[in-house]
């Protein structure tokens, strides 16, 4: 079965990751993509470059864009504006998180005239019957969580307040995200849930990034790195791991798959290929 994908982007913040963004769009636009979607800095820092680049890219390409819209530093007023904005310029579908409080603040905060979570969030997007609303979810217990528990029912509660599928963070062991699944269906849960994939561009990097995001870093991916960083080979060990996961996935019954792309198209393109997905159509209006 060939899944179908998905593509997240962050804006860019000058005219080198403009021309950057671009060329990541050019070379996976012809994988026919469900829908692409653009990141919101951590405490609401890319807001504007956001705003710009989901409407840039909405009028542009023809791919269906979905706009992340977090709860961070605005008023509700603010945060329904930016959504109004949106789907006046046609843009209807929205990743709808809580957001990640400003670097220097341990927790998130609302603002005092603002949504106090996610959940409110979602709610207020629903009853304008404008929206497609689309969450996060966490394979291994976001980190403010109590537990495994909480956070799936925290899935639910989103789900039941208006979003239509969940995106996970990524992972890097498959069986993270069957366990999750499963414990989702157990709860109610009927909604897709899609596993995040992240073509691992630089190991260092994103082990990292995977410890401060609670995400299980095995052992042995360490040494497999390092081996395969010494000999050249960290591009080939990468794409051979994540076209691995990913067909298990799909084998698990797993139809969509999401890709952080990092604004760079090379594995992702690699590993799509790899599964099946091969260019449908060239993206016609190229600056």
């Amino acid at each position: 079965m060939t899944p179908q994908i998905s593509f997240e982007f962050f804006p860019p913040q000058n005219l080198e990751g403009s021309f950057r963004l671009w060329d990541t769009i050019h070379a996976l636009s012809p994988l026919a993509p469900r829908f692409i979607s653009v990141t919101y800095g951590a405490g609401g820092t890319t807001r504007d470059l956001t705003r710009d680049a989901v409407r840039v890219l909405h009028r542009e390409t023809g791919l269906t864009v979905a706009a992340h819209l977090t709860c961070v530093n605005a008023t509700r007023a603010e945060t329904l504006e930016i959504a109004e904005e949106y789907a006046a310029s046609g843009v209807t579908e929205i990743v709808a998180l809580r957001g990640d409080p400003p670097k220097g603040e341990g927790r998130f905060t609302p603002h005092p005239d603002g949504f106090a979570n996610s959940v409110e969030l979602i709610e207020a997007l629903a009853a304008t019957g404008k929206f497609t609303q689309r969450v996060g979810a966490y394979p291994e217990v976001h980190p403010e969580a109590a537990n495994a528990k909480a956070d799936i029912d925290w899935l639910k509660a989103k789900l039941d307040a208006g979003a239509s599928e969940a995106l996970t963070q990524f992972f890097f062991d498959k069986e993270s995200f069957l366990r999750f699944r499963d414990a989702c269906a157990k709860a109610g849960i009927d909604k897709p849930i899609v596993p995040g994939i992240l073509p691992i561009e630089n190991w260092k990097g994103v082990r990292n990034f995977a410890r401060r995001c609670g995400t299980d870093v095995p052992a042995w991916l360490d040494d497999a790195f390092e081996t395969a960083t010494r000999d050249g080979r960290e591009d080939l060990l990468a794409t051979a791991l994540c076209t691995e996961m990913c067909s298990d996935l799909i084998d698990e019954g797993v139809d969509a798959l999401h890709f952080y792309t990092l604004n760079k198209p090379e594995l992702t393109r690699d590993v799509c290929h790899a599964l099946g997905v091969t260019p449908k159509a060239q993206l016609e209006n190229v600056a």
